[in-house]
């Protein structure tokens, strides 16, 4: 996931992203309490994900809508 094409979403489809970015989250936290963790470099993905995501959305809040 590039920032480059966050930009060209709108701002509730980065929503909806940001949403599944935190299930996927929660999910592979669970996953390792419970000893089931397959890949362990998926939690820093989502984690810089989920960061692109949320800057994204703060740079079109200041710009006005959509950047």
């Amino acid at each position: 996931m590039k920032a480059k094409d966050l930009r060209d979403k709108a701002p509730n489809v980065l929503g909806e992203e940001l949403l599944k970015l935190r299930r996927e989250q929660f999910n592979l936290r669970m996953a390792r309490a419970t000893g089931q963790a397959a890949k362990p470099d998926q939690f820093a993905k989502v984690r810089k994900n989920i960061a692109r995501v949320k800057t994204v959305l703060a740079q079109s809040r200041v710009s006005g809508g959509k950047a």
